[in-house]
């Protein structure tokens, strides 16, 4: 990546692999001369902000903890296909004010290759505040850059994907710090049980939870299943399903027409 281009470079960071390993990078070659940001609200589980501040301090990596408030906007919390491009739209509004107050002159995203095929209105909210994005630009996808983040010794390197708390919630349920809240229980309380990349689907009543196919086999006794039910009804939910196609990113996409997927819908 030639982030040597960059003066000073505040980096959109979650904790994540991808933003993860490009602060990480961006602090071995800016030093102090970089930032990262992480946006803290009720869509961000507290573990993961837990993490991102704990390696963000393990590796000595310059970082600002933002309040952003896309909860204030209707047009975020009615859920539509556009919600993506509001919630980036807020912390990339966020993040313009830390240039600001910093003197920075750069912001930088950790989209990849890999997220150019799939539907991602925020990269178009990145494209309206000039948000750059060198892992993209460096033609980096996700497996060379977990392993790049592996031969770094990097502990996130292996993290299972994640994403935002609202991506659970079916289009059109609006997004409500309750039911957020259901969803973050409900996913913490399936780590505790040993799973480990997962999604709970939140369908209103009913939860519907994806596990990674490799791992589906372990719920696949009647004493799992009934402490997977009893750990998500304890969350709120009246109703449990086990999806048996298994996690896969963006699931709830499925369901979106044709002209949302092509960008048609309005922000």
């Amino acid at each position: 990546m030639e982030l040597r281009r960059y003066d000073r470079l505040a980096v959109a960071y979650s904790g994540g692999v991808d933003s993860a390993y490009l602060a990480w990078e961006a602090h071995q070659v800016l030093g102090a001369n970089m930032l990262a940001v992480i946006a803290d609200s009720p869509s961000l589980p507290r573990t993961h902000l837990a993490f991102a501040i704990s390696f963000a301090e393990e590796h000595g990596i310059p970082l600002r903890v933002v309040q952003t408030a896309e909860m204030d906007s209707e047009a975020y919390r009615r859920n539509d296909s556009a919600r993506c491009f509001h919630c980036k739209d807020e912390l990339f509004r966020t993040m313009a004010r830390v240039l600001r107050e910093t003197g920075i002159t750069t912001m930088a995203y950790g989209r990849n290759r890999d997220d150019s095929g799939d539907f991602r209105p925020g990269q178009r909210a990145a494209a309206q505040h000039h948000a750059v994005a060198p892992l993209n630009d460096a033609g980096l996808g996700k497996v060379e850059i977990r392993a790049l983040a592996q031969a770094a010794g990097l502990s996130v390197w292996d993290r299972p994907a994640s994403a935002c708390l609202s991506s659970r919630l079916e289009y059109g349920r609006p997004v409500t710090v309750e039911a957020l809240r259901q969803v973050e229980e409900a996913e913490e309380a399936l780590l505790a049980l040993g799973f480990r990349q997962l999604r709970v689907r939140h369908h209103g009543e009913v939860a519907r939870v994806e596990l990674e196919r490799g791992e589906l086999q372990q719920a696949l006794s009647l004493d799992m299943l009934a402490r997977i039910t009893a750990a998500v009804k304890a969350a709120g939910f009246t109703f449990v399903a086990l999806d048996t196609e298994g996690y896969r990113s963006g699931s709830m996409n499925a369901i979106l027409p044709l002209s949302a997927l092509l960008g048609v819908h309005a922000a």
